[in-house]
């Protein structure tokens, strides 16, 4: 019977149809990586997701964010980003969270429910933790790599952590997970050297923070601001949403 997604069955089949129907994916971080994740598996057919994130949409996020607009500013990511889902696909299930992953809270999330693991997080602490979990419990993961002060869109690649290169969060991690005895996880990172971006405080959030008084997290605690675009982040996320897809599924492509 024809529905939303008939033209996504003519190339999986049916079985893998029912596979994303009842497959629930976890997204820690709804940022310009993380929001083209969820934006392609709900189109996918992806049933349940759980997401993660304590952030409020910024002006800033205009340029790159698939949840930012005029509109949008000052809501939290998370129930915007359901709020669009449900519109694309009124039977999904969405759970959300309006929180800092961290290994403090990390026993507050039900990893046991989860079929498949996308970490979008931009810190080193939360990664690792969201790694182990993920191993510990045997639940498919994959990793985001730097996406900022990029260019070049079309030097983004999949690997192993241990085969990647230039990337220097993906150093960070190689060394990190080398220690605790992790010794493989699927990665999307560039081979783009990172362009250091202009130092204009004009335009910066570090002297010029728009973020709401009270907030938790504010862009003046970060070490750099880094720049961004709007196709870098966009194509970090929708190849690591094929790749959930493909390993969902059983797909294999050529």
């Amino acid at each position: 019977m024809l529905n939303q997604f008939s033209r996504t069955e003519l190339l999986l089949g049916k079985t893998a149809m029912e596979v994303l129907s009842q497959s629930r994916v976890a997204v820690f971080g709804i940022g310009g990586v993380g929001g083209y994740v969820c934006e392609a598996l709900v189109r996918s057919g992806v049933g349940a997701f759980d997401l993660i994130d304590d952030d409020k949409v910024c002006l800033t996020n205009l340029n790159r964010q698939i949840i930012a607009t005029q509109k949008t500013v000052g809501q939290y990511k998370t129930d915007v980003m359901k709020a669009r889902m449900l519109e694309i696909n009124p039977s999904v299930d969405v759970r959300t969270h309006k929180c800092f992953f961290l290994p403090e809270n990390a026993d507050d999330f039900p990893f046991e429910e989860y079929d498949y693991i996308v970490d979008a997080v931009d810190t080193v602490t939360a990664k690792l933790e969201l790694i182990m979990r993920a191993k510990k419990q045997n639940i498919p993961i994959i990793s985001a790599m730097g996406a900022g002060n990029k260019l070049d869109a079309t030097r983004f690649r999949v690997a192993d952590i241990y085969e990647t290169r230039v990337c220097p969060l993906a150093r960070v991690m190689r060394r990190e997970l080398k220690k605790r005895g992790i010794d493989k996880l699927k990665v999307v990172y560039s081979d783009e050297q990172p362009i250091r971006p202009a130092d204009d405080m004009t335009i910066s959030c570090r002297t010029n923070c728009i973020c709401p008084p009270g907030a938790e997290h504010k862009c003046t605690e970060r070490r750099d601001i880094p720049g961004s675009t709007a196709f870098v982040p966009a194509v970090a996320g929708l190849i690591i949403a094929g790749e959930v897809i493909k390993d969902l599924c059983g797909l294999h492509y050529e």
